[in-house]
């Protein structure tokens, strides 16, 4: 199948030249436009898909050939952009640079390779003047591969100094697209992991995204970022289906290509999951409900700082990332719920929690109660683990059979004491076995894109089937 998706990547030479600015900008200024703009996020980030989802008015979904393979980055991305006038990806670190040690796998130059897609390389121009010229052009023909097709100039200094920047890029032959200037800098929300989520601070968020979209609309030339987008072939992929996926964990193959089946048979009421949400726990993927939907369930959502109970004949609950820390007190005192998780637990309640899930289904965190279903305690601390991990599970759980191999990443500032119970969640090379399974828990640190793993939600909507309350 060709999808014809007007498309760019907003890329940069670095972290922290500018891209979260322009990329949100432009899909904010787009809908201003009033056109349909697909937001996309190279790497495993969570927080900025909230604001671009926020801009566009649709789902921001990660492009990660690490998490989901390569021959899931282009239907995936054909899924999200469905319907779309124009999509906007933006990258993640500098252009090349993907996992560690693996030659820019998993890199925004992979990901645009994957959908074709032509780059917008957004440059921090502070203390230089010619040698932008150098720093471009080792970029634009570092891959042949790789396309290159304009720049954005971000903290230029003055009227000169955009002349003279201007002037040495002129011989490459490669548009400048827009000039940010220094003072047009954007206070962004932000503490330790970098933007505050878009629903922890919604009215913040929403006017930090108006005020991008106004700066880009002024600085940028949006007419020629939209010939630039369209100028991207048709892309030949067949958008992921959630419901193909499905079938093809439960049959064995996605009936002749059509799919659309379902674990649950006709007339059988789907099994209610209970997802956490809520400003604690704002670390997810799209795809995770639209699977465990395909798989026959209806999801719903529970916000651990305000419900009192889990809802009525929830079967399973999946509590992903987030902040808990930030919100310790808060967690504690609402008991009710605590008390309600546990005694799920207990029954044999099927649960999925990554990370921020993880620290709630532990026995304290920061020395505030929390669910105790773990004997466990969570402490925030001053050192950062961050990386992919190659995954093996370590015992068999609601999510995988033992050995089954995933692919996911760490991104936390906490320590859980001990690490990992009598039957663990994970191991993967170079460090001790992680995460519990107990009954019918697995929690972890480990975070995982389900769509890189569709038998972790037809396993877990099985369980719940079984364990409906």
């Amino acid at each position: 199948m060709v999808t014809p998706v007007p498309r760019i990547v907003v890329a940069a030479p670095a972290s922290g030249q500018g891209k979260t600015t322009v990329a949100t900008g432009l899909m904010a200024a787009f809908a201003a436009r009033g056109l349909r703009v697909s937001p996309h996020k190279v790497g495993p980030d969570y927080i900025d898909p909230g604001y671009h989802a926020l801009a566009c008015g649709r789902p921001g979904r990660n492009l990660d050939p690490f998490l989901v393979g390569e021959e899931r980055v282009a239907p995936l991305f054909a899924h999200g952009a469905r319907g779309a006038d124009v999509a906007v990806v933006e990258g993640v670190m500098g252009l090349f640079d993907g996992a560690a040690g693996r030659a820019g796998f998993a890199s925004t130059a992979h990901v645009a390779r994957l959908i074709d897609a032509p780059v917008v390389l957004v440059v921090d121009a502070r203390s230089q003047s010619d040698s932008v010229a150098a720093l471009v052009h080792g970029f634009a023909t570092f891959r042949a591969d790789t396309t290159v097709a304009g720049v954005v100039l971000n903290r230029v200094g003055s009227a000169r100094h955009e002349a003279m920047l201007r002037a040495a890029l002129a011989p490459l032959g490669l548009p400048v697209l827009g000039v940010l200037g220094r003072h047009d800098v954007i206070a962004k929300p932000s503490r330790h992991l970098g933007l505050i989520p878009v629903a922890e601070r919604h009215a913040d968020a929403v006017e930090t995204v108006r005020a991008l979209g106004e700066l880009v609309a002024r600085s940028v030339d949006l007419d020629a970022v939209l010939r630039l987008a369209r100028s991207a072939p048709p892309l030949a992929a067949e958008p992921w289906d959630a419901a193909s996926e499905v079938a093809a964990e439960v049959d064995g193959e996605t009936d002749g290509g059509r799919g659309r089946r379902t674990v649950v048979s006709s007339g059988r009421p789907p099994t209610r999951i209970a997802v956490a949400g809520g400003a604690a726990f704002t670390f997810g993927y799209a795809e995770t409900a639209e699977l465990l939907a395909a798989a026959g369930a209806e999801v719903v959502i529970v916000d651990p700082l305000r419900d009192e109970r889990l809802p009525d004949g929830t079967g399973a609950l999946v509590i992903g990332g987030g902040f808990p820390e930030v919100y310790a007190a808060e967690l504690s005192a609402n008991a009710s719920l605590r008390e309600d998780v546990a005694a799920f637990a207990a029954r044999g309640g099927a649960i999925a929690a990554e990370c921020a899930g993880l620290l709630y289904l532990a026995r304290t965190l920061d020395g505030s109660p929390m669910c105790g279903v773990l004997p466990a305690d969570a402490h925030m601390t001053e050192r950062l683990t961050l990386g992919y991990r190659d995954a093996e599970a370590a015992s068999d759980s609601v999510l995988a059979a033992r050995g089954t191999r995933v692919r996911g990443h760490e991104f936390h500032r906490t320590t859980l004491s001990p690490r990992s119970g009598d039957n663990a969640a994970w191991r993967w090379p170079d460090a001790p076995p992680e995460g519990f399974v107990t009954g019918a828990v697995h929690a972890s640190y480990l975070h995982t894109h389900w769509a890189g793993n569709p038998a972790a939600a037809v396993r877990l909507v099985a369980a719940a089937a079984r364990t409906a309350c």
